[in-house]
């Protein structure tokens, strides 16, 4: 009898609580934690070892300058930097959005210069040989312009002669013939008007005029007697 009865009162007894049902719950969730951790670490760590491998026969084996990789998530860009690092070499991400990024690798001796990244960076293709034909463009047009400001600005010589004052009025064989002229005047003490400046009063030109008249006047007289 007192086994029945203890039967009947364990069947009574009320269900796990509202507390155990929670722990239980994050007892479960914290083991799918780890799980979740621990396949991260381990594909984390294949993909290490894949990378090294990568890095390694592109370092020893490989002849090209630079390597492109598939576009990657944060993470194994971030794995891939730090193996290239650890191996040596220089690498950069690229691209526009997160789904498009991509690192590219480069050994030592061809290190990117900035035009070759700026190019990268817009999504354009990188050409050795157009970027040293403009780079020589741009230091041939450098060494013009430091050549001119050695030079200075050019100097502007005023004419040494009539023929050149007046070449670019009447042309130069006419200037040259007036030139000519000119100077058979001044040879013979034809000055041009507009060459002479009379400095003298109006009395002292007035005596002079008759000065000029009582010469010719005693001159004739003189011829007359």
């Amino acid at each position: 009898m007192a086994d029945l009865l203890g039967s009947i009162l364990s069947s009574m007894e009320p269900p796990p609580g509202l507390d155990d049902r929670e722990a239980r719950r994050a007892r479960e969730q914290s083991a799918r934690l780890r799980t979740l951790q621990e396949q991260e670490k381990r594909q984390k760590a294949a993909f290490r070892k894949r990378m090294e491998r990568e890095v390694s026969a592109f370092l020893q084996e490989s002849a090209e300058p630079r390597r492109r990789f598939r576009p990657m998530s944060k993470i194994e860009r971030s794995i891939l930097h730090d193996v290239a690092e650890v191996a040596g070499l220089a690498s950069f991400s690229f691209g526009d959005d997160e789904d498009s990024r991509y690192v590219m690798l480069f050994k030592k001796e061809f290190a990117p210069c900035d035009e070759e990244l700026e190019a990268y960076r817009r999504g354009e293709d990188w050409d050795p040989r157009q970027a040293e034909e403009r780079r020589r463009a741009k230091e041939a047009a450098a060494r013009r312009a430091a050549e001119e400001a050695l030079r200075g600005p050019a100097e502007v010589t005023p004419p040494s002669d009539y023929k050149d004052k007046y070449s670019h009025l009447i042309g130069r064989v006419a200037a040259k013939d007036a030139a000519q002229a000119m100077e058979a005047n001044k040879a013979y003490g034809c000055v041009p008007v507009a060459n002479k400046r009379d400095t003298r009063s109006i009395e002292e030109a007035m005596n002079e005029i008759r000065a000029k008249k009582r010469l010719r006047q005693s001159e004739e007289e003189a011829k007359s007697s």
